[in-house]
């Protein structure tokens, strides 16, 4: 059944979003409009409590990247690479729906 919610997603990362490489360690990833931030932010925890996330974050819809995982790595804009450190499901049933990703810079050699 589609909800009135299915898209929101999409034009969320159309407007406020940029591309970001996702290299997942296993198979082929891609250029992907999603949101990345260096700032807090807030999210609604697993029990209904606001949780404060303090790492930078990449907010990617689930149906872009369906198997994001600890230990991926993206490359933002700037050609800074992070590495996914934790995937968070948002609660929401949309087929379009985002992931929270907390994120963590990797050392440059």
């Amino acid at each position: 059944m589609a909800s009135i919610f299915d898209g929101m997603t999409g034009i969320l990362s159309d407007v406020f979003g940029s591309p970001v490489i996702w290299h997942p360690a296993l198979g082929p990833g891609g250029a992907i409009q999603s949101i990345f931030r260096e700032t807090p932010i807030e999210v609604d925890g697993a029990d209904g409590q606001i949780v404060r996330i303090d790492a930078p974050t990449w907010r990617v819809r689930r149906d872009l990247a369906p198997g994001v995982a600890r230990g991926d790595r993206i490359e933002v804009p700037d050609g800074r690479m992070f590495r996914v450190m934790v995937v968070h499901p948002t609660g929401s049933p949309a087929a379009d729906a985002f992931y929270i990703c907390e994120c963590q810079i990797e050392d440059t050699p």
